[in-house]
């Protein structure tokens, strides 16, 4: 099976040694992604809503460039630093998937990388191989 790295510069770049994503046949794995603004590589400012919207905004690039979109999604894992957030971040990651919604994890970290309240992650499958 061969394996390609996916990369765009619509998401923000890495901030350590991993990939925005990496296609293994016809799966496309995402790394987690933060809310960085992908032109300046800060953090968002503002509410939990400007957070996780800013999430999905980099996911749905990086899945873009891998040739695939959130239809193609079967599975996420939600990371949040406080399980308080859960209805927020799912309201608006519901507006992100019409249909059957992909299988799905969301857990409670102590911390994620920059302060970030909200990190998600996807498996696709499709696009080119």
């Amino acid at each position: 099976m061969q394996r390609s790295v996916i990369a765009t510069p619509a998401a923000p770049a890495a901030i350590g040694p991993y990939s925005q994503a990496i296609r293994a046949g016809n799966l496309v794995f995402t790394s987690g992604q933060i809310p960085l603004d992908p032109a300046t590589g800060q953090m968002v400012t503002g509410d939990l809503a400007a957070e996780t919207r800013r999430v999905l905004d980099n996911l749905a690039a990086v899945l873009a460039a891998a040739g695939v979109g959130f239809a193609d999604v079967v599975k996420t894992t939600i990371f949040l630093t406080d399980m308080g957030d859960f209805a927020a971040v799912n309201a608006l990651y519901a507006e992100r998937f019409s249909g059957a919604p992909p299988a799905r994890s969301t857990v409670q970290v102590a911390r994620l990388p920059k302060d970030a309240r909200v990190e998600i992650e996807m498996i696709a499958i499709g696009g080119a191989s």
